[in-house]
């Protein structure tokens, strides 16, 4: 597959359900805006993360105000934070819709971060000092079924512990506590603060990767995957969320967006549906048009299959083409933007030689999906700024 630049809107809807109320949790940058990475660093990145991704009630809304860049060199993860326990302690935790569990780091971790680069103060999480902690024994439903991306077993102890990778080759391990998690609840325009729920998330004791180093250190990992321990899975069992929430990244000026859990009831959405028994979050990629004009792309290019089909996740830091979709893509621009910029080869990717600015040379884009919704990508949405070059 070759990269596209990033765009992401993300609208996820599992069955849906009246809203009535809402939750508030501020989401802040995981990285400073000035940390930059090599195109090649993402990419290796993103394969890695590849690698494993190809593998009716009351409810109400959960809102994250989101920060952050789309730059593909600034690295894309954010962060919000969350409180557990009781008294609740607060932690940072990187959100990541690409796996379930919500899990902190326990006081008793040994290998684990004791400082970070981000500017922000590590805390643990010990069940000794919470009023509400509760050891998950292995007899509870979550430690005798299957859990996507989770790896459950039993210790000595009637202990129900998990060990799991990322994408990126990081893992950790460690056990799960049952406490209160504790959120701001919405209802209308009023704020009611102080609603809490006891939900089941993981207390890391090792972790391997990029979660060792400092300069990334945060508390934890908030999951929102579809699997029965995501927090919105969780949530939506207790009849506080629908099992639904939509995620928008924007692409200029200081960036941010939005991460809502629950349903948006806004006139200007356009809604496509998700390929259903996935495990992960699909859709149905249907066409791709260059000005306007539809490439001829194969659609069984865009079939959903063991190792195909269109994956959105707010983990993977590029966007992918196959070839049989990248190749006429980058052969219709080509065709319109000669003469007035420069064609040419770096490293096996196509880059191009650029005088004037990209929006008065290049041609808008559009992804097409099922359901009438298309992606409009701008030039800058969809190419690389090297300097004097501009890659796809």
């Amino acid at each position: 597959m070759r990269p596209l630049w990033p765009f992401l809107i993300l609208a996820v809807l599992l069955p849906v359900s009246v809203v009535y109320c809402a939750t508030l949790l501020p989401l802040h940058r995981a990285f400073p805006l000035n940390h930059r990475l090599q195109l090649d660093q993402l990419r290796a990145r993103d394969r890695l993360r590849h690698a494993r991704l190809l593998q009716g009630f009351v409810g109400g809304v959960v809102d994250f105000s989101v920060q952050g860049s789309s730059d593909p060199y600034l690295v894309g993860l954010y962060f919000t934070k969350v409180k557990l326990g009781s008294p609740p302690r607060e932690f940072n935790v990187q959100i990541d819709t690409g796996s379930d569990v919500l899990w902190v780091t326990c006081s008793s971790c040994s290998n684990c971060p004791q400082s970070s680069g981000l500017g922000i103060q590590l805390n643990y999480f010990d069940t000794a000092s919470s009023s509400t902690a509760g050891l998950v024994p292995c007899s509870h439903p979550i430690c005798t079924s299957e859990i996507q991306t989770t790896a459950t077993q039993c210790s000595q102890s009637n202990q129900c512990s998990y060990s799991f990778q990322y994408g990126d080759g990081s893992g950790t391990t460690g056990y799960y506590v049952s406490d209160t998690f504790y959120f701001d609840a919405v209802v209308g325009e009023s704020l009611i603060a102080n609603s809490s729920a006891s939900i089941n998330f993981g207390c890391s004791t090792f972790q391997s990767g990029d979660l060792t180093k400092t300069d990334k250190a945060v508390d934890g990992i908030f999951g929102f995957g579809q699997g029965d321990l995501s927090v919105i899975s969780q949530l939506s069992s207790h009849g506080i969320t629908p099992r639904v929430f939509s995620h928008c990244l924007k692409g200029e000026g200081s960036g941010g967006g939005i991460l809502v859990l629950g349903e948006i009831l806004e006139p200007g959405i356009v809604y496509s549906p998700l390929v259903p028994s996935q495990p992960h979050y699909n859709l149905n990629l249907q066409s791709i048009a260059v000005n306007g004009q539809l490439l001829p792309i194969d659609p069984a290019a865009f079939a959903t299959s063991s190792n195909r089909g269109t994956i959105v996740d707010s983990g993977t830091t590029l966007a992918y083409l196959v070839e049989e979709a990248y190749d006429p893509f980058v052969s219709a621009v080509t065709a319109m933007v000669q003469p007035s910029v420069t064609p040419m080869i770096s490293k096996g990717s196509q880059c191009y030689l650029v005088s004037n600015s990209v929006s008065e040379v290049f041609p808008p884009v559009s992804l097409n999906f099922a359901g009438g919704a298309s992606m409009l990508l701008k030039p800058e949405e969809y190419l690389i700024n090297l300097g004097f070059y501009i890659l796809f």
